[in-house]
């Protein structure tokens, strides 16, 4: 048995009961279950249809996300986080390296390594190089005044945590900004690289060996086996390159917003719900979200 879920931007919660009808007939499924309304709809089939594929492509040109999960085993123990792009809106070092002048050269850098088009330990080494000399103070300024936590993020830690899950942020960035964003918004651990400094200045390099695409899964699988769960009982979002094997070592991996060549790897693929749709996923209603403070600063 599967569960297919149909999901809405929140913000438009212009997912009609006509729109879900519809679906339910073309997939040949059973009643819908409403999650949220006009945001959230489910409902089981037997098998996944062989139009699937196509009927989730239609849906996604208007505006809709659909995906297939198994049917048991949904709510995970464990939630693992990318941070870049995924639980806020930058990319922390072209950030940096927007103050420092080098922006549209480590942008450049960070976008074919997020779509895996070139090796992302050399490409993180390359684009630090490029910070080299600027002032560590930047790094406060860059979290006070350009770092936006991305829509639902709160509620779904919050939810997660509430449940009794672990979650942690697993980053290829680095930790002066997974430690703030973590405490922001109540992450169990975080893992990242760690930036040089060197006499109050940013040094160019990060220290070895580097947290990317292999460590993430190797993070993954240790973190799992210390709470006593499985691979299985994850649930891991990105949406770079370096997250491909984390998010296909969990139960579920979630492309989120990813780029092409991720998205087209990963079988779950959020593109215009917020992150609230983690939890949708695996079956949570609205009204079950845990309500999120959070303590920025």
């Amino acid at each position: 048995m599967h569960i297919i879920s149909l999901l809405a931007d929140p913000r438009k919660r212009n997912l009609a009961p006509e729109r879900v009808t519809e679906a339910r007939g073309l997939l040949g499924a059973g009643e819908a279950r409403w999650l949220c309304e006009g945001v959230a709809a489910e409902f089981e089939v037997e098998d996944i249809p062989r139009l699937f594929a196509d009927l989730r492509d239609e849906l996604s040109n208007s505006g809709f996300d659909l995906n297939a999960l198994p049917a048991e085993g949904r709510r995970k123990k464990m939630l693992l986080a990318d941070m870049d792009s995924t639980i806020i809106g930058q990319e922390c070092i072209d950030e940096l390296a927007e103050i420092a002048g080098v922006g549209a050269a480590v942008a450049e850098i960070t976008a074919r390594a997020m779509n895996g088009e070139i090796d992302f330990e050399k490409s993180l080494r390359s684009r630090v190089g490029l910070l080299a000399g600027l002032d560590a103070r930047i790094i406060e300024q860059v979290w006070k005044h350009r770092i936006v936590i991305n829509p639902g993020a709160p509620e779904l830690v919050e939810t997660m945590r509430a449940n009794g899950a672990f979650t942690a942020i697993v980053s290829g960035g680095f930790t002066d900004f997974t430690g703030r964003v973590a405490a922001a918004l109540g992450f169990s651990e975080h893992r990242a690289n760690v930036l040089r400094v060197e006499k109050g200045r940013i040094a160019g390099s990060v220290r070895e060996p580097i947290l990317g695409r292999d460590a993430k899964a190797i993070y993954l699988a240790a973190a799992a086996d210390r709470i006593g769960a499985t691979p299985d009982q994850a649930i891991a979002v990105g949406d770079g390159a370096n997250d491909l094997e984390m998010l296909g070592m969990a139960g579920i991996g979630v492309a989120y917003r990813a780029k092409p060549a991720v998205a087209s790897r990963c079988g779950v693929r959020i593109d215009h719900c917020d992150l609230t749709g983690l939890l949708y996923l695996q079956g949570y209603s609205r009204s079950e979200f845990a309500k999120p403070g959070i303590p920025r600063g």
